[in-house]
């Protein structure tokens, strides 16, 4: 754990970076812009490149990188069901694009993370358990992101993060981020005490003025409390089996309980929402409400964790992260203060 004085920790070193927070790769949200503020401010900024094709995933890195000086990771989730490219094919546009900070989700990495070492970078495997921690790094996991059941977004744990993070923490020698239900600093000081080299926001930085992310979708952010989610697999369209953890909007009230499959997506005459391209979405895809689309965007998955409770405003990345920090020093000090 950092000292009192200071948030730098073993990640810090791993990555470059200057304080121990990572912006989430949040799938469609994520935006080099996101990326680079997240980066400029001294965090790791991440982007999602599974729903990017080749050519797309080269310009949002670049236009993240020549944006900052600071460190810009890419994610490349694993599951074959989903994304643009194979998996394999999407890791090999992120390191033609020069990615160092690979983290792979969904799935083994094992196949992967030689290709990552060879091109000189470092390896970030995200896991639901202290088995699955230990499997990774012995198939060379450099970092590993330990996700509790609150997260936001698709889920790959059963397991609350304050349950599953001790254990990880304990079951493997290489650094290790915390990821679902941190919200603000106080949640980054409690995963540094849990045994965490670093923190793992999703929901905070969608509601950011540089994310992707709709207006509507970080206003429902902003207003929601810490019982306003519901873990569900209601939004499959272009994912399935794959549980996800969303805003309760009407949708959701609506849908709840009724078998997602009872529609075909492929005939289904409503498309309740279109892309700023013009795009149509159907009820029920896998795509948050973004900038620009048009319709009934509140139809859409509002992913969002727990912590979406403490989310109070919209504000600039860059802000978020030194409040973060700001925040964790405090709580640290007065835990410190507190025991003597």
């Amino acid at each position: 754990m950092a000292g009192m004085d200071s948030l730098q920790t073993p990640l810090c070193g791993q990555v470059g970076i200057e304080h121990p927070v990572v912006q989430a790769p949040v799938g469609s949200v994520s935006t080099p812009d996101l990326a680079a503020a997240v980066a400029e401010a001294g965090g790791l900024g991440m982007l999602a490149m599974s729903w990017r094709d080749a050519n797309a995933i080269r310009e949002a890195y670049t236009a993240a990188t020549n944006a900052t000086d600071g460190v810009v990771g890419v994610n490349v989730v694993l599951d074959e069901s989903t994304g643009v490219l194979s998996p394999s094919e999407c890791l090999n546009a992120c390191l033609d694009a020069g990615a160092s900070v690979v983290s792979f989700s969904f799935g083994d990495a094992a196949p992967y993370i030689d290709r990552v070492h060879e091109a000189g970078g470092t390896a970030m495997v995200t896991v639901g358990s202290a088995a699955e921690a230990q499997a990774a790094v012995d198939a060379g996991a450099d970092i590993i992101v330990a996700q509790g059941r609150e997260a936001g977004g698709h889920v790959q744990s059963d397991v609350t993060t304050m349950a599953l993070l001790p254990r990880v923490a304990d079951a493997v020698p290489v650094p290790v981020v915390a990821a679902g239900g941190l919200g603000d600093g106080r949640g980054l000081a409690a995963a540094l005490t849990l045994g965490a080299d670093g923190g793992w926001f999703g929901t905070r930085f969608v509601a950011t003025e540089e994310s992707g992310a709709h207006a509507s979708y970080r206003e429902r952010i902003v207003d929601a409390s810490e019982t306003a989610t519901r873990l569900t697999d209601l939004f499959d369209r272009g994912w399935p089996d794959q549980p996800h953890r969303v805003l309760e909007t009407d949708e959701v009230r609506q849908q709840r309980g009724a078998a997602s499959d009872a529609v075909d997506d492929d005939n289904d005459p409503e498309r309740v929402a279109r892309m700023p391209d013009g795009e149509p979405i159907s009820r029920l895809a896998d795509m948050p409400p973004l900038a620009g689309m048009s319709g009934d965007v509140e139809a859409l998955p509002h992913y969002a964790g727990q912590s979406a409770g403490l989310t109070q405003d919209v504000r600039p990345a860059g802000e978020v992260v030194t409040r973060l920090v700001s925040d964790a020093r405090a709580a640290l000090a007065d835990a410190s203060a507190a025991m003597e």
